[in-house]
């Protein structure tokens, strides 16, 4: 699913097209930090669709992904406060007993961008497609590279939990790169011997500067480096180019913001897989305050088990076979 500027522009205004709440109906959003961009623009999406349908709006953060416990504390507070509906992009399954009560409590409870192993833990999962994300990148890489028979990858992920978004976009990008994945439902069980190995990046700057570091220890030739988002690409870009080993590897991510793009644009990054956190935050809301009105739940999109909110690869350098838009057309479309 793809959209263009004039949709992403006209989204924030979705909620209100779908009619007003009632007054003092609370909406919650939770994301995994309040610091990454994508996270500071699904809060500005979500509050703004929020103002313009008429719900009072309350967000919480934890202190960094894999974060639970001040997670579960916001969801506590937002059953108490009555909240119509809960958005949040959880750190982890840790958090799924307590949506279970918000849900028990009549509370619509949308995961954004990471879906919960426990299925009874949400009413649905509105995000990108993270495996299609995945997949773009490592077709685009194996297309860029053409014989890869001599590829050395190094696997940034977020951590070791399994999290559902870095399992989806791991295991995509392996398998859109040809490597053979026994198990798509966990990180690391591939036996190919180019896979130099997997190192936690915690999805920001330090952590993929670590991991990175980390990796070249095992293999100094590393030549394709999959990052599970745009900040740890920025950390692992740092640790080559320290090495003295800038050119030396394909770089590619997920995310789509702005700084991303612009790293695109300056070539840091090779290709990058673009989501839209804005359209996540302003679906939810409409979903909320549907919800509030008739009781109406979301439906997932057809052939998928979630709400899919679109993803475009974003590359100057295109690869034949591999569709994609270039980082002036991203710009347009990005975030932070």
């Amino acid at each position: 699913m793809k959209f263009t500027t004039k949709a992403l522009l006209g989204a924030a205004a979705v909620a209100l097209m779908a009619g007003s709440a009632s007054a003092g109906d609370l909406a919650c959003l939770i994301t995994k930090n309040n610091t990454n961009p994508f996270f500071v623009k699904m809060k500005e999406g979500a509050e703004a669709a929020a103002t313009a349908a008429g719900l009072d709006f309350q967000a919480y953060a934890g202190e960094k992904d894999g974060d639970a416990a001040p997670q579960i504390t916001a969801i506590e507070n937002c059953i108490a406060g009555g909240a119509k509906g809960i958005l949040i992009t959880p750190s982890n399954d840790s958090v799924g007993p307590a949506l279970k009560d918000a849900r028990a409590a009549g509370i619509l409870v949308i995961a954004l961008d990471t879906p919960l192993a426990d299925t009874e833990a949400q009413d649905m999962t509105f995000a990108t497609d993270n495996f299609e994300a995945g997949l773009l990148i490592g077709k685009w890489a194996a297309a860029t590279m053409g014989d890869t028979s001599g590829a050395k990858i190094a696997m940034l992920d977020i951590n070791k939990d399994n999290i559902s978004v870095d399992v989806a976009r791991d295991t995509g990008f392996l398998k859109g790169f040809g490597i053979e994945v026994p198990d798509l439902t966990v990180m690391g069980s591939e036996t190919d011997a180019r896979v130099i190995g997997h190192e936690t990046s915690d999805a920001n700057p330090e952590g993929g500067l670590r991991a990175m570091e980390t990796l070249l220890a095992k293999d100094p030739d590393i030549n394709v480096i999959y990052t599970i988002n745009e900040p740890a690409a920025e950390g692992a870009y740092q640790a080559m180019k320290n090495a003295g080993k800038e050119n030396q590897a394909l770089i590619v991510s997920v995310d789509g913001g702005c700084p991303g793009i612009a790293s695109v644009k300056s070539g840091v990054i090779g290709a990058t897989s673009q989501q839209y956190p804005l359209l996540m935050a302003s679906k939810g809301i409409e979903a909320i305050v549907a919800y509030a009105k008739d009781g109406t739940k979301p439906a997932a999109s057809d052939g998928l088990t979630f709400f899919n909110t679109g993803v475009n690869l974003v590359t100057d350098k295109p690869a034949e076979g591999v569709p994609s838009i270039d980082s002036a057309k991203g710009t347009e479309l990005c975030w932070g």
